[in-house]
């Protein structure tokens, strides 16, 4: 009876979402029958040929499993006193004591019976004037450890037929034993899947589990009838409940093993996939350190696949269809955490190599951005006030798009600050309000660009946190966006012509960096970096192109030293691989070094100097200490290219880009920097370095016209024929800025409308992202008018 109450129990566990309570049932039937998960693989541990003499010996005494229960005395027939009796364990002890297949179909009879037979002659010649006793049955250790042998020995090949005999004859029964054997317990796991024969080239915090054999396990559970998973399912919780308290290398490898079981991915068994991850998150940190290096061994397309299964859980939970199918929200608050904690796990991996096993993207939820960002936000911010859990503590799960909307908020709640301190300020002076003194108002030449804006920025640096506005002196115009992003566009191309001397560019790279020239005013530099955090807290895409390692450097730290001025700044660890997107023929050369197979001090005669040229002259600087007396060698050339480019990156351009640092926080000073990686902010910086116009063309919208117009058609078929470079002037012309927003031109506004005078070349208000269209009667003619029309489109077109 109490079989069957276990058994409908269990079956209703796995069909209920509300996993709390069937734990606690499931427990405390664990507890009173721990050996019947067994059952059904004991039934095959003995030979047909032992169950009759088993039966006929526990006729007539206790079997081998009862052996250790104390007996009670035997009461004389004719005593008044009742003989006890426990009719019910008898019962239970014959049941399990019915007929058993081998272990092995395989394995001999003689075999068989020779491992439980007795290892020498004593026994029976002591007793040989006593009455013959029963003969004892195998243990059921022995007996497991038989068959965990024999299931170890399987090879991928064997495990294939044995699924496709099952498939074609509709018979699961050998199938259904190997994997609930498998998930029987923790060890059974790694028993089954660990390496056999290590050697010596193996240490025991190796993963060392047959990766082959676990995969083609897992592809066939997958096509198994349903019952039989729902089987294997029920072990699997068995072994959360009766292994959880266990600490071993083996038990961090079972944990390894269900995290790539793909059961997990339907939503199902979402359940008791939470306990699994729960389980994993309250690893300790040295566990963890273990987990982090058998993960980074899996193959891209696996690691990608446990990442979606991970975040389809914590979109499932955060943002269910059926609310009502969840348990009620007190008793599963931690099911996300617990999720993004072992998420942690795989980007810590992910870290580890290079080049990356999954793009950084993988890793992104989009479906948080309808979180309350800007309360997770704060969260994270004051943790002494509100404690708990918050995305922004693991900001590689928030997207781009996610961490721009919080950066952007917190830049208007920023702006907000600043204005009401300007009214106040205001009021307490006794002056009348003025709607200027809500923004950082620029008024600039266009002959004097570069100074006059440095003179502006320089003046009003308590304001850089307001809103922008551009004033071009001469020129009316009321700047509502366009005329602050043609400042932007203006400023940069000439602060990065490289003959204004502040920046070189390397053809081959592609990108600009730092002039290593002495330099009298710094103040420049400074400005650079003011332009790109006004860019980013105005939410305005730049033509910059830096190299990675710039903001690597950028974020060096992430947020300012207080106090401490003479903190470093804006020194990073960098290698050979960022000096190549720098320098490539500086660092071909030095690659080369490494590579030499000869005598490199008697070949290259280098020391540790380096030698570089300024103002026409050759100088040389040392990498250390007496670095001119000191060869570099064979064993000493790593450290050579290290220090080399070390002074390339960081030192020889260190005062420059302190200032640019400087520039950059004295308007993004935002914690939320501390959640962005390098690439990231380029991404907020430059915005999107793709330009797909097929994509503007679907979110474009009309004003007079309709997209079946013959104009419209027109446009689009000549401007989706132009080159990148006229297609950049178009966007350019159009938006005021040639770069695309970090969402791509999905994200964008574009608007047509129509004018009917056909004298006009087309006309645009970048504020608002509007192009103004005149009627053409020909392909042609609007070809030729929209060519002229973006290609003298500085100053007085743009709005």
């Amino acid at each position: 009876m109490m079989c069957k109450t276990f058994a409908s129990s269990f079956s209703s566990f796995c069909t209920s979402i509300h996993f709390q309570k069937e734990i606690a049932f499931f427990s405390f039937q664990c507890e009173r029958r721990p050996l019947d998960m067994l059952s059904s693989l004991l039934r095959q541990a003995l030979p047909p040929r032992l169950h009759s003499r088993r039966s006929t010996a526990s006729a007539t005494t206790p079997s081998s499993s009862s052996a250790s229960t104390p007996m009670l005395p035997k009461q004389p027939s004719h005593s008044t006193t009742p003989t006890p009796s426990i009719p019910h364990r008898r019962r239970r002890r014959r049941h399990r004591n019915t007929e058993l297949p081998p272990i092995a179909p395989d394995a001999t009879k003689a075999e068989t019976l020779s491992a439980y037979a007795p290892h020498s002659e004593e026994g029976s010649e002591k007793n040989a004037g006593n009455p013959p006793a029963a003969k004892q049955t195998p243990s059921m250790h022995l007996i497991k450890a038989r068959q965990l042998k024999y299931l170890s020995e399987i090879e991928p090949e064997t495990l294939r037929e044995m699924f496709y005999v099952g498939k074609s004859s509709s018979q699961w029964k050998e199938m259904k034993e190997y994997c609930l054997t498998i998930f029987e317990s923790f060890n059974n796991m790694v028993a089954i899947f660990k390496v056999k024969d290590l050697g010596t080239s193996y240490l025991s915090s190796d993963c060392i589990l047959r990766k082959e054999m676990l995969d083609v396990t897992y592809d066939l559970i997958t096509e198994l009838p349903s019952e039989i998973q729902r089987l294997i399912l029920k072990s699997i919780v068995n072994c959360l409940l009766t292994d959880r308290r266990t600490s071993s290398t083996d038990s961090l490898r079972a944990y390894y093993i269900l995290l790539l079981n793909p059961m997990f991915d339907s939503t199902q068994t979402f359940g008791i996939f939470a306990h699994l991850l729960r389980q994993v998150a309250s690893l300790t940190d040295q566990e963890h350190h273990y987990l982090v290096h058998w993960i980074k061994e899996l193959q891209s397309t696996e690691f990608k696949s446990i990442i979606n299964r991970l975040n389809s859980f914590i979109t499932w939970k955060m943002f269910p269809n059926r609310p009502q199918d969840l348990p009620h929200p007190s008793k599963c608050t931690w099911w996300v955490p617990s999720a993004v904690k072992v998420m942690a796990l795989f980007n810590a991996a992910n870290n580890l190599v290079r080049p990356h096993i999954v793009p950084f993207e993988d890793f992104y939820n989009n479906s948080l951005e309808r979180c309350d960002l800007l309360s997770e936000y704060y969260k994270w911010q004051n943790v002494y006030s509100h404690g708990g859990f918050s995305f922004c503590q693991y900001p590689f799960i928030l997207s781009i798009g996610a961490k721009r909307s919080i950066l952007q908020r917190d830049s208007e709640q920023q702006m907000i600050v600043m204005a009401r301190k300007s009214l106040v300020d205001n009021v307490q002076k006794r002056q009348l309000p003025d709607i200027g003194m809500l923004f950082l108002n620029l008024k600039v030449r266009r002959s004097n660009l570069v100074s006059d804006s440095l003179n502006e920025i320089a003046s009003k640096q308590s304001e850089l946190k307001k809103k922008l506005k551009v004033t071009f002196a001469g020129e009316p115009g009321l700047d509502m966006g366009g005329l602050t992003k043609e400042w932007f566009l203006l400023l940069i191309r000439q602060i990065f012509d490289p003959d204004y001397g502040m920046f070189t560019f390397d053809k081959k790279a592609g990108v600009y960096w730092f002039s290593s020239a002495p330099c009298t005013n710094y103040q420049e530099f400074r400005l650079v970096g003011v332009l790109m955090g006004l860019a980013v807290y105005n939410s305005i895409m730049l033509d910059i192109r830096f190299p990675a390692c710039c903001y690597k450097k950028l974020l060096s730290p992430a947020v300012v030293p207080y106090n401490n001025p003479k903190m470093p700044v804006g020194v990073a660890q960098l290698t050979l691989q960022d000096l190549q997107l720098v320098h490539p023929d500086i660092a071909n050369g030095l690659k080369e070094l490494l590579e030499y197979e000869g005598d490199v001090q008697e070949d290259f005669g280098l020391t540790f100097q380096v030698s570089y040229t300024e103002l026409g002259c050759v100088k040389t600087h040392p990498l250390k200490t007496n670095g001119e007396n000191i060869f570099v060698t064979n064993s000493n050339r790593g450290g050579y290219v290290q220090l080399y480019v070390d002074w390339i990156l960081n030192k020889s351009v260190y005062e420059m880009f302190k200032e640019f640092y400087h520039g950059f926080h004295s308007v993004c000073a935002s914690n939320a920097l501390i959640m962005l990686r390098p690439e990231e902010v380029e991404m907020l910086v430059c915005g999107c370095p793709t330009l797909d116009l097929n994509e503007l063309k679907a979110v474009a919208t009309y004003d007079g016209y309709t997209s079946l117009d013959v104009t419209i058609k027109y446009f689009w078929d000549v401007v989706l024929k132009f080159p990148l470079e006229f297609q950049k002037k178009l966007l350019l012309f159009t938006t005021g800025s040639d770069r695309v927003p970090i969402g791509g031109t999905a994200d964008m506004t574009f608007k047509i409308t129509k004018v009917d005078d056909t004298s006009l070349l087309p006309m645009s208000h970048t504020c608002f992202n509007q192009l103004v269209l005149p009627t053409y009667k020909n392909k042609k003619t609007l070809r030729a008018k929209l060519l002229t029309a973006i290609q003298n489109a500085e100053g007085f077109g743009l709005e």
